[in-house]
């Protein structure tokens, strides 16, 4: 392999240590040298390779996306555009408890990760299979992946609202230590989705305990992001403790008007439980809206043998007025109707209410927005995605500036354009909090923001080759423009790449040049070593 010097810039190694101008030799796709710039001939290029200039950038590690929903969509862009342009080498799947493996029924496992890939060809069942079919046309970037509670369950229980029973907790077991030993990174949960919902904190306790076992993470996406928070975070919390796992609660925020402010609370919950032993940390991306399916607005039952048990409810009237009342009962103090915004759904004959809020089609169709939200869920298969505008702008940025917390994307759209309005996250997060907060806000140093999306998620995935700018480790590099860094995707217009980001190499290989994707794809999927 062709060596590479990244030749004029400052470098901010990951750490949180301040910058300090160095030249960075990359050799056989690792990092062979930072050099002071005297101590080198600015002239002198590598042999058989090439000069990158970064004179007046800041050279750092590639950057870390520890909750993405990327393994269900980087078969289908894997040149991974959006993560490229923000400088991401590394994305973390399997988050929020769902991944595309173990595979028992492949139609079922579909539907239910439907609104975020939909139409996924699943030709494998476990993460061996997976990870082949990845690297048959391989990434851009790294893949690195995690079990999901849902997957696990689908495959050893199915989709109904009931306990596991002592064998099909065995098996949930067998199939987490098999997604372990080859190489997953963590299990994880998602646990307002049915039909992970429906499992009791016991149940959870017993696989975090298998997963700690293997010395995997915990990642949560917990019980309740509203009036429920802080017992969710102490239900988090108690798993970690009678497991022994590290945890990390995924995207941490708290959600409708009510509730705003209680993220205070969450951390110093997060900091008591580190100080009594407990190795939890958490993530956020930098916005007030997140995105999900419109079903995890509905009560829990609705969903009870998955999907297509739910359209047939919505055909049953009396039993879709129960449902209508029960989401009705949300708004206001947890849910605003006139947040929620249709991201996507699939072709059907509300296609034009992309874009708009449930308020906004209720008024259209005639009805509440209750009873709208049902009928988009009738008339498009149940697959109905939404951006949800719920958070507020001041408990973004606590969670944030909170030192055990990483920056994460939440995101899976990797293409570069196309249709629907997905949320800006998947194109900006981490250039986002680099132009935004760091340089704009000074909310962080821009040696802080770095860690949070270098060497905090490593250390986080037990990553010791990457996340930081050392002489022998993996060359995962991103160079960017302090001064003009930033996110251009918004929710009227997301479909923008992020820019300032000038280059990026993934083991020691030019993916982004000048600003230009170069086409090439050495990404691969990182397996853990036990």
């Amino acid at each position: 392999m062709n060596d590479v010097i990244i030749r004029g810039g400052d470098v901010l190694d990951g750490t949180g240590a301040p910058a300090r101008p160095a030249d960075v030799v990359v050799r056989d796709g690792e990092i062979a040298e930072i050099a002071p710039r005297a101590a080198r001939d600015r002239d002198a290029r590598p042999r058989d390779g090439e000069v990158l200039d970064a004179t007046g950038l800041v050279v750092a590690p590639g950057f870390i996306d520890l909750h993405s929903h990327a393994d269900f969509s980087v078969q289908d862009h894997p040149a991974a555009d959006t993560a490229v342009h923000q400088g991401v080498t590394t994305l973390l799947g399997g988050n929020c408890g769902f991944s595309p493996f173990p595979v028992a029924d492949a139609a079922a496992l579909g539907r239910a990760a439907g609104f975020l890939a939909s139409g996924l060809d699943i030709t494998w069942t476990d993460l061996d299979g997976y990870a082949a079919a990845v690297e048959q046309d391989p990434p851009a970037i790294n893949m690195a992946v995690q079990v999901g509670h849902q997957a696990l369950r689908m495959a050893a229980v199915g989709a109904d609202e009931r306990p596991a029973t002592a064998a099909e907790l065995d098996r949930m077991r067998g199939l987490l230590s098999e997604a372990a030993a080859q190489g997953a990174f963590g299990f994880s949960t998602g646990l307002i989705y049915a039909p992970g919902s429906f499992a009791p904190s016991d149940e959870v306790a017993a696989l975090a305990t298998e997963a700690a076992a293997h010395g995997l993470l915990y990642s949560t996406h917990m019980r309740d992001e509203t009036g429920g928070l802080l017992a969710a975070v102490a239900e988090a919390l108690d798993t970690a403790r009678r497991s022994g796992v590290r945890l990390e609660i995924s995207h941490l925020k708290a959600m409708g008007p009510a509730n705003h402010g209680s993220v205070r609370a969450a951390l110093a919950a997060i900091e008591d439980a580190r100080a009594g032993g407990v190795d939890v940390t958490a993530d956020v991306y930098p916005y007030t809206a997140s995105s999900t399916t419109l079903t995890s607005r509905l009560p829990g039952w609705a969903m009870d043998g998955g999907p297509s048990r739910l359209l047939e409810r919505l055909m049953e009237r009396s039993t879709r007025t129960r449902i209508a009342s029960r989401l009705r009962a949300r708004f206001g103090d947890d849910i605003d109707p006139a947040g929620v915004v249709v991201a996507s759904l699939p072709d059907g004959p509300y296609s034009r209410f992309v874009g708009r809020d449930l308020i906004a089609i209720g008024a259209e169709l005639g009805m509440d927005p209750a009873e709208a939200a049902l009928e988009l869920l009738a008339a498009h298969r149940a697959t109905v995605s939404i951006v949800n505008h719920a958070m507020a702008p001041q408990d973004v940025a606590t969670v944030l500036a909170h030192p055990l917390v990483s920056v994460a994307s939440d995101g899976w759209t990797l293409r570069p354009s196309g249709a629907g309005r997905p949320h800006p996250r998947s194109f900006g997060t981490f250039a986002r909090v680099l132009g935004r907060y760091a340089r704009e806000d000074g909310l962080l140093a821009l040696p802080e923001a770095v860690r949070k999306m270098t060497s905090l998620p490593a250390s986080r995935l037990g990553l010791a080759d990457r996340g930081a700018i050392r002489s022998g480790l993996v060359a995962d590099l991103a160079v960017f423009d302090p001064d003009t860094v930033l996110d251009r995707s918004d929710f009227a217009d997301p479909w923008r790449l992020a820019t300032g980001v000038r280059h990026v190499l993934v083991r020691g290989v030019p993916v982004l040049r000048d600003g230009t994707a170069t086409g090439a794809r050495p990404g691969r999927v990182l397996r853990r070593s036990s």
